[in-house]
């Protein structure tokens, strides 16, 4: 008799009226909304504006859940393609069934497409939202819970989570994988927060490191579950896929530390100054302002180097009425003469 486990839910929606309340998918809104919030966060404090974060979500998120449920279908089409099973269940992905692997891929191709458009580099993106992905996934994956699915061996250890008797699915208690991948996940985004401060990660490489850390809890978390899968070499599938991964990303990590040092001057270019397209309009019309200005400051900028030409003369007056007086009175029929002030007001008008 276990005297302590972890229950499953008795059903995974909940019906309002005709609308159903899947927990499978609150999980993985709930995740999306941390991801963007705590990308905003970062982004900001990298020199990004605030909403950037989740302008291009807006892009990333459709990508990577086609990415992932096209992932979970290729990998394992005979759940959906095999005798007596009914494609159309493909598209139902509210009962479960997204791989991260391709969630990320795609994801990351949809991020391209809105960084792009928004004029920023991709790899500054995803590193101010790398801690708030893997967050994202410590929060989806209790969406397996609901669901009562992606569990590993049978145990009677006091956190074991109770399965009930189900489609391809014997009652008992299990090794709680999806809640020791939550776990991990949380510790990968308190790793790559601490690592991003101490190293200063920059060019994608924080991204990098959240790709390889969650890689290594997610081969051994994977080889512990029992539920189908391909295997290759005795291992599952995604065993494998997590080893290739791992290792791109840390080739990543080391090449990109050597050939980019250091963090991006500048994540998000400033569309109101000069540079930008909004700052191009704004400049022209202040330009045209300031052109037009300017002589205007610079006439009157003459005018009084001309009206300070007379004063230097006169300061030097005195030395020359020392050897002769004639000259001496020379400057103070300039200064003083009527006829050659108005003689000097046409110039001055001129000027």
């Amino acid at each position: 008799m276990d005297l302590a486990y972890i229950p499953s839910p008795s059903t995974g929606v909940i019906h309002l009226g005709p609308i159903p309340l899947r927990g499978y998918a609150f999980c993985i809104i709930i995740g999306v909304f941390v991801a963007v919030w705590l990308g905003n966060r970062r982004w900001i404090a990298r020199g990004g504006k605030p909403g950037t974060v989740a302008d291009i979500a807006v892009w990333a998120v459709p990508f990577g859940l086609v990415g992932g449920r096209l992932y979970h279908v290729i990998t394992d089409y005979q759940l959906y393609f095999g005798e007596g099973r009914d494609w159309v269940d493909a598209f139902k992905i509210w009962e479960g069934g997204l791989g991260i692997w391709g969630a990320i891929a795609l994801g990351a191709v949809g991020a391209w497409i809105g960084c792009r458009l928004r004029g920023i580099p991709l790899p500054a993106w995803a590193d101010a939202l790398a801690p708030g992905i893997a967050l994202a996934q410590a929060c989806g994956r209790w969406g397996n819970w609901f669901n009562q699915e992606l569990y590993g061996r049978a145990t009677d250890l006091p956190w074991a989570v109770e399965i009930t008797a189900g489609p391809n699915r014997d009652a008992g208690t299990y090794h709680p994988t999806f809640l020791y991948e939550s776990l991990w996940c949380i510790g990968v985004a308190l790793l790559v927060i601490w690592a991003d401060r101490r190293f200063t990660l920059g060019h994608g490489r924080a991204f990098a490191l959240y790709v390889a850390a969650y890689c290594v809890g997610r081969g051994w978390i994977e080889y512990m579950r029992v539920d189908e899968a391909h295997h290759i070499l005795g291992l599952r599938l995604n065993v494998w896929t997590s080893i290739v991964v791992f290792v791109l990303a840390v080739v990543y990590l080391v090449l990109s530390a050597k050939l980019r040092p250091g963090r991006e001057a500048v994540v998000e270019p400033d569309r109101d100054a000069p540079g930008g397209k909004d700052g191009d309009k704004d400049g022209g019309k202040d330009g045209g302002k300031d052109g037009k200005a300017a002589p205007a400051e610079a006439d009157a900028g003459a005018a009084a180097a001309d009206a300070q030409k007379p004063e230097a003369a006169e300061s030097k007056a005195p030395v020359l009425t020392k050897s002769d007086p004639a000259d001496a009175k020379a400057p103070v029929l300039t200064k003083d003469d009527p006829a050659k002030a108005e003689a000097d007001a046409p110039e001055a008008g001129k000027r």
